[in-house]
């Protein structure tokens, strides 16, 4: 397979995962409460999700690096696609919490193996010494394109239908179970991956059983090495650990903006629907930022730097965004919007010399495991800053709370400096005879 193949497949694959999202995010609160859900027990549906990804993230990165990357992309992808058809059909409190957590589930097995597939194909085609940050780019887009799309179509499809509401809520979210089938068989068709030899001899379920048991002993093992490799190589952690404040950014902005604006325009509906519109704007500068990150790197001559500069650049808008709460009306959306924008362009450029960074020095058959840690870090960070955040707008506002979550994104920059050298060369994955 070429370089370009690898990067065309890649980019299908993620936006094909991330349409579903995409497609969900606006109408899925006023769906929950159109059915009944109060505030608490959508708070509960919400909880579940991210206690699944937390559980499951690390297991489910080193079963991708033992069956395989495809194998547990399309399994992730199925699950997406189940979990949204319960949700579509949900009219209680526990179905929608049994289709949280199989959106977890699908989003635990789905958060490293593509990523890692595209970088062992790069590798394969051009050697150790490959640039990816072309092709994660493309991808990047993809995903955002995708999110993009789907938070607008998800907004207004409700909008513009007739019938009833319940009935017209639930349109995009079967739209994404439909786009999550479409992942399942992209996953199947342009992700081959070499066959992995089984077992010589013996009946055939005599081998099934055999390669069983290798999988539930090299799972744990895979985890331990990844987990220690993270631990001991200094420069990894640091870069693992800046995503930790990377999701406390993301869940104080995704959180606290729809109630804002909320209050600019006196109505949760229309709140929603401006939220959709603004989140669109963030999707749109992910694809942007994603796009440009290489020129950035180029222009500043080294990846750290560009990493420092996008930091410096996302805290200075996060306190731009909280600037704008003394902005009423209209002049609020607007600033909201700009801020966004530049929040997430800057992000997804640090995200993705970041990502680069860290595959420098992970080798192929821990990749998917320390992706996994790298997204856990994230969940980390979000669940803290969802914890905190009551007592913090108490106490501080909304404005006071995305100040001093800049401070904090600003500080973590600090971590990028005299980053320690470490280049691993990939090597293919074992495989057993």
């Amino acid at each position: 397979m070429s370089a370009a193949s690898a990067r065309r497949r890649y980019a299908l694959v993620q936006f094909l995962m991330w349409l579903p999202p995409g497609l969900m995010m606006a109408p899925m609160v006023l769906l929950m409460s159109a059915r009944g859900l109060d505030l608490g027990e959508i708070g509960l549906v919400g909880a579940a999700y991210s206690v699944t990804i937390v559980v499951l993230e690390l297991p489910t990165g080193g079963l991708a690096d033992v069956v395989g990357r495809r194998t547990v992309l399309a399994v992730g992808t199925g699950f997406s696609a189940v979990g949204l058809v319960v949700m579509a059909l949900a009219d209680s409190v526990w179905l929608f919490f049994v289709a949280s957590l199989f959106k977890g589930v699908a989003r635990a097995l789905s958060s490293g193996p593509a990523q890692a597939w595209y970088v062992d194909a790069l590798h394969a085609a051009e050697g150790p010494d490959a640039d990816l940050k072309p092709g994660l780019a493309v991808g990047s887009a993809a995903s955002s394109t995708a999110l993009l799309g789907g938070v607008l179509a998800g907004g207004l499809v409700p909008l513009v239908l007739p019938g009833d509401e319940v009935l017209r809520l639930s349109v995009p979210v079967w739209c994404g179970a439909v786009a999550a089938a479409a992942a399942l068989v992209a996953v199947v068709v342009a992700m081959p991956e070499p066959r992995r030899s089984t077992s010589r001899g013996g009946p055939a379920r005599s081998r099934a059983a055999a390669r069983l048991g290798e999988i539930l002993t090299d799972v744990p093992l895979t985890i331990r090495d990844g987990f220690h490799m993270a631990v001991r190589d200094r420069g990894l952690a640091r870069l693992l650990l800046v995503s930790a404040a990377g999701g406390m950014m993301l869940a104080a902005i995704e959180t606290l903006t729809p109630v804002r604006l909320a209050e600019l325009t006196g109505r949760l509906e229309s709140g929603s629907t401006v939220y959709a519109f603004v989140a669109a704007v963030g999707f749109a500068a992910n694809a942007v930022g994603s796009s440009v990150a290489p020129l950035v790197a180029r222009l500043l001559r080294t990846s750290t730097r560009a990493a420092v500069a996008a930091i410096a650049v996302a805290a200075a808008s996060l306190g731009g965004l909280a600037a704008s709460v003394a902005l009423s009306g209209t002049a609020g959306i607007v600033a909201a919007g700009v801020a966004y924008f530049l929040v997430f362009a800057a992000l997804s450029v640090e995200e993705l010399v970041r990502g680069e960074l860290i595959h420098l020095r992970v080798e192929s058959a821990r990749r998917a495991t320390v992706m996994s840690v790298d997204s856990l870090q994230l969940q980390f960070g979000g669940l803290l800053i969802t914890l905190g955040l009551g007592p913090l707008t108490t106490g501080l506002g909304i404005g006071g709370t995305w100040a001093a979550v800049a401070v904090l994104i600003l500080v973590s920059s600090l971590l990028f400096v005299r980053l320690p050298a470490r280049r691993v060369v990939p090597v293919p994955a074992p495989t057993r005879t």
